[in-house]
């Protein structure tokens, strides 16, 4: 029986309260799909990746192995000239000796064994006492025959190289080479009677050249 003071029928049933629906945020699901970056992980930007490939490079460079690019040292083709002006001087002392009367051919003779032998004295001192030895980083010299000295330049300490040839030394492709570096030992160094002197000249410049572009680049990232 409905009560009249309160219209509500006791039968009804209770309202309950509306249940709200959770919607989905598509900020936050695009969030949490998204995947944290993991320790570690390559560099995004393409600063970090370049800065990433010049460490790499650096990091191979500094543990590059030293080559050896040439070995060499007194060519005998360099003495060619002192033989052939030998020659001609002992031709001249014998035919001296026929018109000389105090000038026998015995004293001749004499005279033209001593030159000889002064000479080949000369190029062996040459031949046996001096070695180079040029390898990707370094031109390293050695001199003496009982004792030997052995000094080391850097490549990139080198700043400029030069070579000359005589007359007779263009003919058998021989000749001087000059290296001017900073190091303290050895500022000027005379490489003497080198073999295929223009070849060897620019063997050494182009190592030189590029040992200093290799190493710029980590002159300008430190």
């Amino acid at each position: 029986m409905t009560d009249p003071a309160n219209p509500t029928d006791e039968n009804a049933t209770p309202a309950t309260p509306a249940q709200t629906e959770s919607v989905p945020d598509p900020l936050s699901s695009a969030a949490s799909s998204t995947p944290a970056p993991e320790s570690g992980q390559a560099a995004s930007t393409p600063k970090e990746r370049f800065m990433d490939e010049i460490t790499k490079k650096r990091s191979l460079d500094d543990h590059e192995e030293e080559e050896t690019l040439w070995e060499g040292g007194y060519s005998p083709k360099a003495m060619i000239g002192s033989w052939i002006g030998l020659a001609i001087l002992s031709v001249v002392i014998l035919v001296a000796a026929g018109f000389i009367e105090q000038l026998t051919f015995g004293i001749a003779l004499i005279v033209i064994a001593v030159l000889w032998i002064m000479v080949g004295l000369n190029y062996a001192a040459k031949r046996l006492g001096v070695q180079y030895e040029l390898t990707s980083q370094r031109f390293i010299h050695k001199t003496g025959i009982l004792t030997r000295r052995t000094d080391r330049i850097e490549v990139i300490d080198i700043s400029d190289v030069s070579y000359e040839q005589g007359p007779i030394q263009r003919m058998f492709n021989v000749g001087s080479i000059s290296i001017i570096s900073t190091d303290k030992s050895d500022p000027e160094l005379e490489l003497v009677g080198i073999n295929n002197v223009g070849e060897v000249a620019g063997l050494i410049d182009d190592i030189r050249r590029a040992e200093r572009r290799r190493r710029s680049i980590h002159i300008e990232q430190n």
